[in-house]
Parts: structure tokens; C-alpha cells; sequence
């Protein structure tokens, strides 16, 4: 039952990569919606979850937040890094952005959504309610994450054939992680660490790289509509979720 129900996940991933290839004419709207996108799912979704699974304190502060300051800091990090060896080697980048970085933003949402997938496993193992009402938050914003992996893709000047790969992968992670319990389980403490480490890092993306982007030469309002469209979109999903 788990794997079938994330096959809904794996067609919405889908949609929401072929709605961002679709309005390329309007690329400074589409970051600012995915821009919204990724501050609702890491503020209203990523964090919260995080800190009920990862409810132990490190020196006065829980452990889920810590790992949210670790995982914005290491994504800031790698993409120093990846940017200097570009200038190094005497590489071309796209508009000074580095492909590798979009290639590993993508990867890492690969990785959320096959914890989506774990997540559907492992409710249906507590219940068939829970499992349904999992389902449901995970197919919701899967939209979003197929939206949000075939533009961070693109957006570092990576190929539409490697962003639809990236897409396809995406789209079967959810899949992939609801078959794979029946296997194993991961421990709920280590499942909400992830989860604020990968908040943090999709964080930095959104407010360093993707909006910047959105609004650089472009009027302002139309785009800020769509940013503040694309979180208040994850709010109505979480609430309906719940």
C-alpha cells in the first residue's frame, strides 16, 4: 500500500518539473515562486517536523536546530568552494554560478524526497490513518519539490537534459524510500536531524541564491507576488494536511 500511494507522489513530482519548464518565458516569476516554495517547505514543513523528531537538547538548544545552522552553513561553504575551484581551473561558469551546484542542490532534494517516501513506509507501519494522512502532505508538496529540483538545476546553467534527469530521479525517490521499509526503519532522532540540516541548506539557496536571482533586473511586485504566492501555497498544504 506505502509503495503504491507514493506513485501519487512520483506523478506530482512530475507536474510540478513540467510546470517550470514550461513558463521559461517568465523566469524571473518562476524563482520568486520557487524562492516562496522553498522558504514555506523549510519554515512551515522541514523545521517543524525536524524539531518534534528531534526533540533532544545540545547545550540548551535542540539538536534540530542546530543541524538547520550547520546545514545553511555547509551550503554556503560547498558553494565557495566549488565556485573558487571553478576560478582556479579556468572553468566557465554560468553568469558567475557554478553547475556543480545546482547538480548538488538537486541531489540533496533527490534525498528529501526519498525520505518522503521512508516517511509514507514507516507511517503506514504505525496505521493505515497515518499512513493516509502522510501520504496526502507528501503528495501535496511534491509540486513544489519537482518544481524547485528542475529549477535549481537550470538556474546554475546545468542542461535540460541533466534537470529532467534530476527531475526523474526526484520523481522516483519517493518510490524508491517507501519500498525501502520494508526493509528497514530509521530511527525517528536521526530522521528530524536530516530534516534541519536539509531545511537549512534549502534555506541559503532560496535566500542567497534563488531570490537574488528573481529580482535582478526585474520589476519587483510581480515578482514578490509570486514569492509570497509560492509560501502561502505550502501554508494552505500543511493546513490541509493537518
Amino acid at each position: 500500500m506505502a509503495v503504491f500511494v507514493a506513485l501519487g507522489a512520483f506523478l506530482m513530482t512530475l507536474a510540478g518539473g513540467w510546470t517550470a519548464q514550461r513558463v521559461t518565458d517568465r523566469r524571473h516569476l518562476v524563482l520568486g515562486l520557487a524562492g516562496g516554495l522553498m522558504l514555506g517547505v523549510v519554515g512551515l514543513d522541514l523545521l517543524p517536523e525536524a524539531l518534534e523528531a528531534a526533540g533532544t537538547e545540545v547545550h540548551g538548544v535542540p539538536a534540530a536546530l542546530l543541524l538547520f545552522v550547520a546545514g545553511f552553513l555547509v551550503a554556503h561553504l560547498v558553494e565557495r568552494l566549488l565556485a573558487a575551484r571553478q576560478a582556479a581551473h579556468g572553468a566557465g561558469e554560468h553568469d558567475g554560478r557554478t553547475p556543480e551546484v545546482g547538480l548538488t542542490a538537486a541531489a540533496a532534494m533527490v534525498g528529501h524526497s526519498a525520505m518522503d517516501g521512508v516517511a509514507i513506509g514507516a507511517a503506514f507501519q504505525v496505521g493505515h490513518g497515518m499512513g493516509v494522512a502522510v501520504a496526502l502532505a507528501v503528495i501535496a508538496h511534491d509540486f513544489a519539490d519537482g518544481f524547485n529540483t528542475f529549477t535549481l538545476t537550470t538556474v546554475y546553467g546545468n542542461a535540460r537534459r541533466r534537470a529532467i534527469a534530476m527531475l526523474v530521479a526526484d520523481a522516483v525517490a519517493p518510490v524508491a524510500g517507501a519500498a525501502s521499509t520494508l526493509l528497514f526503519t530509521i530511527p525517528e532522532p536521526v530522521l528530524g536531524g536530516y530534516l534541519g540540516f536539509f531545511g537549512g541548506a534549502l534555506l541559503y539557496l532560496a535566500a542567497a541564491e534563488i531570490l537574488p536571482e528573481a529580482h535582478h533586473e526585474h520589476p519587483a511586485r510581480p515578482t514578490l507576488l509570486c514569492t509570497v504566492a509560492g509560501a502561502a501555497f505550502i501554508w494552505l498544504v500543511v493546513g490541509i494536511a493537518e
